[in-house]
């Protein structure tokens, strides 16, 4: 029996928090849309809805853990 490769597992936690793009970027939800909503203005709330780009310095780690992304 010839052997497998051995391949890297997709770790479901990053899956579920971050979207690759067709042209590769990849995106994340903002911090602070949970709770303590009251004292936010309606423009926070609104701007927190809308997704972020991955800074540069996270993209290989983020990565790593989606190998067939």
């Amino acid at each position: 029996m010839p052997k497998k490769t051995p391949r890297n597992k997709t770790r479901k936690s990053a899956a579920k928090r971050f979207k690759i793009t067709g042209t590769g970027k990849i995106l994340r939800s903002r911090a602070g849309r949970r709770h303590l909503l009251e004292c936010k203005s309606s423009k926070s709330k609104r701007k927190l809805g809308k997704a972020a780009v991955v800074k540069p310095s996270d993209v290989a780690r983020v990565m790593a853990c989606l190998p067939f992304g």
